[in-house]
C-alpha cells in the first residue's frame, strides 16, 4: 500500500468509526480512563490493519515504511482521539524491543503492546540522575536463576498502570559509568516491586516512584548484552525524540489552531501569533526530516536533540499565548473545555524538562554533534 492510499483509507476509516473513536479523556480526568480509551483505539486500529503497517511482520506487523506509523499517530493525536503521551509510548519502546530483545520474546510481547492489551513503561531516571543516565545506581546482580534487582526509579510515566518495564540497571561499578549498565525487560507484577504515583500540578498521576527490593528478573529478559545497556538507551532515546515528538507536535499545532478559532482576536498580539506560528513551522520541518530519515533506514543519533529543543520551546510558546488569549478559561473556568486548556497550560511548563532537559539536549549537541568538548 502506498502512503497516499494509506492516508485516504485512514481518513475513511476514522469517519466510519466516529462513534467509537471519541475524543480521549483530558483536562483533569483520570489517567486510567485515558489509557483504557487508548487500549480501545489501539485495538480498533490494529484489527483494521492501520496499527500494523510500519511494523515488522515478525512482531505482528504488516511491514512497510515507518511513515505509516507517523501518519496514523499524527491523525489520531491531532484530532484528540488519543493523548500523544500514551500513544507515543509504543513508538518509544517497541522499536528497541524489536532491536534488542531475544526474537522469540519480541514476537510474543510486541503484538500485545500494538493491540493495546498491555501498557509498558520506561525505567530510566533515578533520584539525582534524571537526565544523567551514566550515573544511575539501581543495581542488578547475576544469580543462578537470573538477575536480582535492587534500587529506585522516579518520574516513571504510567508505571502504576503498566504491565512491563524496560529497565536500566547498574551491573558494573559506578566508575565504569555508561560501560556498566544493563537493560532488562521486567514484569511489573513481579514480587518486590512497589509503585507510588506522583500527582503533577495539572492534577494527573502520570509519574511514579518505583522501588525494586530483591526483584527476580529471569535471565531470558536481558535486552542486548550484559553491560551493554548504554547501547539500548542510545537506541531508545532517539525514538523518544523523533516519531513521539511528531505526534506531540501535531497535538500542539491543533491546540494552536483552536486557540486562534476561540480567542478574541483583540486579545492576541499579531507579532506573538506570528512568532509562535514560525516556531511550529520550524518544529514540523525538522521533525518531518527526522521521520523521513527513519524511513530511509538512517540510524538516528544525538542530532535528534534538536527536535526535542524545538518541541519544548514551541509548546511553551503556544500555551503562553493561550494564557494571554484565554486567561479567564485557564485561570478560573469550570467547564470541561476550560479544564483541558488549564491542564495543557500546566503540562507545558514541563516541556523543556521531560524526556531530557533542554540544557542537557544542548550539551549533547555541543559534545556529540559539534565536537565542542569530550564526554565526561
Amino acid at each position: 500500500m502506498d502512503l497516499q492510499t494509506f492516508r485516504t483509507d485512514l481518513d475513511a476509516w476514522v469517519e466510519e468509526h466516529r462513534a467509537q473513536l471519541t475524543p480521549a479523556p483530558g483536562g483533569e480526568g483520570s489517567l486510567a480512563d485515558q489509557l483504557a480509551h487508548l487500549s480501545v483505539v489501539k485495538r480498533l486500529a490494529y484489527d483494521a490493519g492501520f496499527g500494523r503497517w510500519g511494523w515488522p511482520e515478525r512482531v505482528g506487523g504488516l511491514g512497510g515504511s515507518p511513515l505509516y506509523r507517523a501518519l496514523l499517530g499524527e491523525r489520531l493525536t491531532a484530532e484528540g482521539i488519543v493523548q500523544p503521551g500514551g500513544w507515543s509510548m509504543t513508538e518509544v519502546l517497541a522499536p528497541t524491543m524489536i532491536d534488542f530483545a531475544p526474537p522469540e520474546l519480541a514476537a510474543a510481547v510486541v503484538p500485545l503492546l500494538l493491540r493495546g492489551e498491555e501498557h509498558w513503561c520506561q525505567g530510566f531516571s533515578e533520584p539525582g540522575t534524571g537526565s544523567n543516565l551514566a550515573e544511575l545506581s539501581c543495581r542488578a546482580v547475576r544469580t543462578d536463576d537470573g538477575w536480582r534487582v535492587n534500587g529506585q526509579k522516579v518520574w516513571t510515566s504510567h508505571a502504576h498502570l503498566s504491565d512491563r518495564c524496560v529497565l536500566l540497571t547498574r551491573t558494573g561499578t559506578r566508575e565504569s559509568r555508561h560501560r556498566g549498565i544493563t537493560a532488562l525487560f521486567v514484569d511489573m507484577d513481579t514480587p518486590g516491586i512497589t509503585v507510588r504515583p506522583l500527582e503533577t500540578m495539572h492534577g494527573v498521576d502520570e509519574f511514579c516512584e518505583v522501588f525494586f527490593d530483591d526483584v527476580l528478573v529471569p535471565a531470558d529478559r536481558l535486552l542486548g548484552d550484559v553491560d551493554g545497556g548504554w547501547a539500548v538507551a542510545m537506541d531508545l532515546l532517539p525514538y523518544e525524540r523523533s516519531t513521539a515528538l511528531w505526534h506531540r507536535g501535531a497535538y500542539v499545532r491543533r491546540r494552536f489552531e483552536e486557540l486562534l478559532d476561540t480567542a478574541d482576536p483583540g486579545a492576541l498580539d499579531p507579532a506573538d501569533v506570528g512568532n509562535v506560528a514560525l516556531q511550529l513551522f520550524a518544529l514540523r520541518a525538522v521533525s518531518r526530516r527526522t521521520q523521513h530519515r527513519l524511513a530511509d533506514g538512517d540510524r538516528l543519533g544525538p542530532e535528534t536533540s534538536v527536535d526535542k529543543i524545538l518541541l519544548g520551546t514551541a509548546e511553551q510558546a503556544v500555551f503562553d499565548l493561550v494564557a494571554t488569549g484565554l486567561s479567564d478559561e485557564v485561570v478560573a473556568g469550570t467547564d470541561s473545555t476550560s479544564a483541558r486548556w488549564r491542564s495543557d497550560f500546566l503540562y507545558s511548563r514541563a516541556a523543556t524538562i521531560y524526556g531530557g532537559t533542554s540544557e542537557i539536549q544542548r550539551n549533547v549537541l555541543a559534545r556529540r554533534v559539534l565536537g565542542l568538548g569530550e564526554e565526561p
